[in-house]
């Protein structure tokens, strides 16, 4: 995988040395129509990429990259600028109601808020922004206008594909609508370079969208060290969070909806409590997250599945909590479990295991990449709930397993640092300006 990864990250970073520390970008315009950087993740639409951007635009802005990100307004009396931290500007953009509008309705929004962003654009000097870098669908609709309209490289950032999706579509969940997928279509083809978490991701968008290769870049997503850390241990997070030391603890962390699969975490524990009865009363499961997406259509799911399948006495529900709580959260839990359908990198897997804690997930998009099997946790084929059990088992049947394979998580995650992920992110930059360029000298030429 190294191979594959280092040739993309020398090919999109093409050029001499000289012009990768001249000509730079200084200041990035970064498109996040459908959620903010400010949004708690875990609640409606936001989760890891708001993590990503919020880190992202930090880490970039550290080492000289100035970043706007501009936003919908999902409230009313927001400030139209918001400083996130030194160097980051959040901007509102108004663009349809501010309360009740769904992500699938934002498609007919797309154009008040390409006016929103157009006229902050007016308000400054030619050149202000030197680079576009877009976010999930919708912003990159937006992105590639802007980008156009300012002469300057637009660089996308999928998250999530339709057509990956909808090839792996979790039972009875809506499959996404053929407008994403023709949007998705053009961008691709627009950009001047596709960040992609993975390497899988970056042969999805050659295979799925006919891509180039030459200008994919695979750039890993990080996570925050200072605050994912062991700290205290697990016995002292418990505490905290009135959990029972001895109880082994399945954690599920994350939007609750059917693509992210928290309904299997449920069944493994009724199909374990059935073969073992006298667990139950040693056994805790945390749902924390809020409904999203096509969650929202039936919202105390959950709670029904848990008490038809008679594990409601243990199961747990918690609202979303703020990253310094969810950092406990993973310490105190056993293990992570994370059954999703599709996941473009599994940011979460990261995060806990830097706490930490090891992992049982679907062995589906990059989550592989984010767990070693069988050394910081356990990859899961398939969504069968009989198979999730299985691997709880082991973790009642060995408990130092979970400190066991958890030291080796934590030290796996130390590889996925945010200074990391922002430098080669630069790199992408300089290597998109520098493709740029040579498409508009060839085009007048």
């Amino acid at each position: 995988m190294g191979q594959y990864v280092s040739r993309l990250g020398r090919r999109s970073a093409a050029g001499p040395a000289r012009l990768r520390l001249h000509r730079r970008p200084r200041r990035v315009a970064m498109l996040s129509v459908h959620t903010s950087p400010l949004h708690q993740p875990g609640t409606g639409d936001a989760g890891g990429m708001n993590v990503y951007i919020v880190e992202l635009a930090q880490r970039l802005a550290a080492i000289g990259i100035e970043v706007e990100v501009f936003t919908r307004a999902t409230a009313g009396g927001l400030p139209s600028t918001v400083e996130l931290a030194p160097g980051v500007l959040v901007r509102h953009v108004d663009a349809g109601p501010y309360e009740g509008l769904a992500k699938e309705d934002l498609p007919a929004q797309l154009c008040a808020f390409t006016h929103g962003v157009m006229q902050a654009w007016a308000g400054h000097r030619p050149g202000y922004y030197d680079l576009v870098h877009s976010h999930y669908w919708l912003s990159g609709q937006v992105g590639w206008l802007a980008a156009q309209r300012w002469g300057v490289p637009l660089v996308h950032a999928m998250h999530t594909m339709a057509k990956v999706k909808n090839a792996h579509l979790a039972e009875g969940d809506t499959p996404e609508p053929a407008a994403r997928v023709i949007g998705e279509t053009q961008i691709v083809a627009a950009a001047d370079r596709l960040i992609a978490n993975t390497e899988e991701e970056a042969e999805e968008l050659v295979r799925y969208y006919d891509a180039d290769p030459g200008k994919v870049a695979v750039v890993h997503p990080g996570v925050n060290l200072a605050r994912f850390r062991p700290a205290d241990g697990r016995a002292a997070a418990r505490a905290r969070l009135g959990l029972p030391q001895d109880a082994l603890i399945p954690l599920f962390a994350g939007r609750i909806q059917p693509l992210k699969a928290p309904d299997v975490l449920l069944k493994a524990v009724g199909v374990l409590l059935q073969e073992r009865p006298g667990l139950r009363s040693r056994i805790v499961v945390p749902v924390v997250g809020g409904p999203s997406g096509s969650g929202l259509a039936k919202p105390e799911g959950l709670q029904k599945l848990a008490a038809q399948l008679g594990i409601a006495d243990v199961v747990r529900f918690r609202p979303p909590v703020g990253q310094e709580q969810l950092a406990d959260w993973f310490r105190a839990a056993s293990v992570l479990v994370m059954p999703s359908h599709s996941e473009s990198f599994g940011l979460v897997a990261i995060e806990a295991q830097a706490a930490g804690t090891p992992v049982i997930a679907a062995a589906v998009g990059g989550l592989p990449v984010a767990v070693r099997d069988g050394e910081t946790g356990f990859l899961v084929q398939g969504h069968d709930p009989a198979a999730y059990a299985r691997v709880l088992r082991r973790f009642v049947d060995e408990p130092e397993l979970t400190a066991r394979m958890g030291a080796r998580a934590a030290r796996h995650a130390q590889s996925f640092g945010w200074d990391t992920a922002a430098a080669a992110t630069a790199d992408v930059y300089t290597a998109a300006a520098h493709w740029y360029r040579r498409r508009v000298r060839s085009h007048h030429g």
